[in-house]
């Protein structure tokens, strides 16, 4: 029987009317299983709190955070609640980069039988894959009297890891028979010398990977 903690950010508005069932739903797959236990840690964080105390995401809960097996996040923000500068609380994005959280992997599959805005589509299964800690992530806030700015970075540190990550997922679901083993790199390339980088990052490892294939979108040419 193995032990696990899991960092449980509750979130704000929805994010706790969320949170209550999953949980839930947590503990009886914990109860019917023989291998494993889980441990929650509720760590305080959010708009409600910095409504309350003024600190969005605490020392200590980041700290708890990184001490973790995992960590289960809600919704963050309330349009109602906002730093002085105007905008809303984030801690999700702070919490990301202190973590290093740099692939945010997003299923997308749409089933048989479920209803989906998208018309004749039956079946469609892939994964999103994006950088979380860079772009214009990176320096969010810098603002003057007489300008607002946010710089876009792209290090090739981040991005070959965000790529290896990518390839090797492709390769796990074409295993699996869940996928064509194909890795779509989405960017502006066309226009900024930052994506042009970050392509040449990523043809580079595709060159890594003979037995997947790799292609290119540019992120506002649908169909290109």
């Amino acid at each position: 029987m193995t032990d696990f903690t899991i960092a449980v950010f509750e979130g704000d508005g929805i994010g706790g009317e969320i949170m209550a069932p999953t949980l839930r739903i947590l503990d009886r797959l914990a109860h019917a299983s023989p291998t494993y236990r889980l441990t929650y840690n509720v760590l305080p964080a959010g708009a409600g709190h910095y409504a309350k105390t003024g600190e969005a995401l605490p020392v200590a809960s980041v700290e708890a955070a990184r001490a973790a097996d995992a960590i289960l996040l809600s919704a963050m923000g309330l349009p109602s609640i906002r730093y002085p500068d105007g905008t809303e609380i984030a801690p999700q994005i702070d919490l990301r980069k202190i973590l290093d959280l740099y692939a945010g992997v997003r299923p997308v599959r749409v089933a048989p039988g479920i209803p989906s805005p998208l018309a004749g589509v039956e079946h469609l299964d892939f994964v999103l894959i994006r950088e979380s800690t860079e772009g214009l992530f990176h320096s969010k806030g810098h603002v003057t009297e007489d300008m607002a700015e946010e710089t876009l970075r792209i290090t090739r540190k981040t991005s070959e890891k965000l790529f290896k990550f990518a390839f090797e997922l492709a390769r796990q679901r074409k295993q699996a028979g869940q996928g064509p083993g194909l890795v779509t790199c989405v960017d502006k390339a066309n226009v900024f010398r930052a994506f042009a980088f970050f392509r040449e990052i990523f043809d580079g490892e595709a060159a890594k990977h003979p037995d997947l294939e790799a292609n290119h979108a540019y992120v506002s040419h649908p169909g290109r």
